[in-house]
């Protein structure tokens, strides 16, 4: 039986949105993973540290479903109610969850303190403050949302994207580089997204706050029903989600 629009997105707004956890929305959509694996790439280089920082951590998903932490490990969330998730998550790891505006270009740590930062999908980048926690000959990666992300699902709802520079891995290597690091590694893939009943549509933009930033279900009610019409005779709705690697190193010198 077919689910009424307003069946769906009350039961989207209803869904808690703590943390930084996808499941609510298992078999409603699905995105495609890039190849380079960075849960991987991250529990790789999280082994042979000894001082690791992760920055804007989300509930601390990622973290805790790593084998081996180093000796030192912080997570940084600006978001109070995130803290507190990723806080109770991480406590049985021995990681540190310290409450740091995800906005503000200060990181509360000494300088050279890690040899390891990483951030997925940051709100912003202050590379000149990454430059200054790390190590000499330590890293910096990170998996980043790309300016063009999900812009056909954007598009619809608010009308073309504003002209003006966008998050991008050229643009990412350029601000590392003037922050003094090493670009070792850049990669990009646009990644097949589809959502297939209007409720996921609902609680991804809820979730994902930057897609649509004045997103209320009020305030985009008649473009939603529409979606939610195509969806029914369609059976999805496609974008793609652009990612992004990036490695950088500080020098040693």
């Amino acid at each position: 039986m077919r689910r009424s629009f307003e069946d769906l997105v009350s039961e989207a707004e209803a869904a808690p949105i703590e943390g930084w956890d996808f499941s609510w929305l298992d078999g409603r959509a699905t995105e495609d993973r890039p190849s380079w694996g960075y849960s991987r790439l991250v529990s790789e280089r999280m082994a042979s540290a000894s001082a690791a920082l992760d920055l804007q951590t989300g509930g601390g998903e990622l973290l805790a479903g790593i084998d081996r932490l180093p000796p030192l490990l912080v997570a940084t969330k600006g978001w109070a109610p995130n803290v507190a998730v990723a806080g109770r998550r991480l406590r049985s790891r021995r990681a540190f969850v310290v409450a740091a505006h995800d906005e503000r270009p200060n990181l509360p740590f000494r300088a050279g303190l890690f040899d390891l930062v990483t951030s997925r999908h940051p709100v912003a980048t202050w590379w000149d403050e990454i430059a200054r926690v790390l190590r000499p000959g330590g890293t910096f990666l990170s998996q980043q949302v790309g300016g063009d992300s999900v812009k056909e699902l954007g598009e619809l709802l608010r009308g073309p994207l504003p002209p003006g520079p966008r998050p991008s891995p050229g643009r990412a290597a350029a601000a590392a580089a003037e922050a003094g690091l090493v670009v070792v590694d850049t990669r990009e893939e646009h990644l097949r997204t589809a959502f297939y009943d209007i409720g996921a549509v609902v609680y991804f933009l809820r979730l994902v706050i930057w897609i649509v930033p004045d997103f209320t279900v009020d305030r985009y009610r008649d473009r939603l029903a529409g979606l939610h019409d195509r969806i029914s005779s369609e059976g999805e709705f496609v974008t793609y989600a652009r990612r992004f690697l990036i490695e950088a190193c500080k020098p040693t010198s």
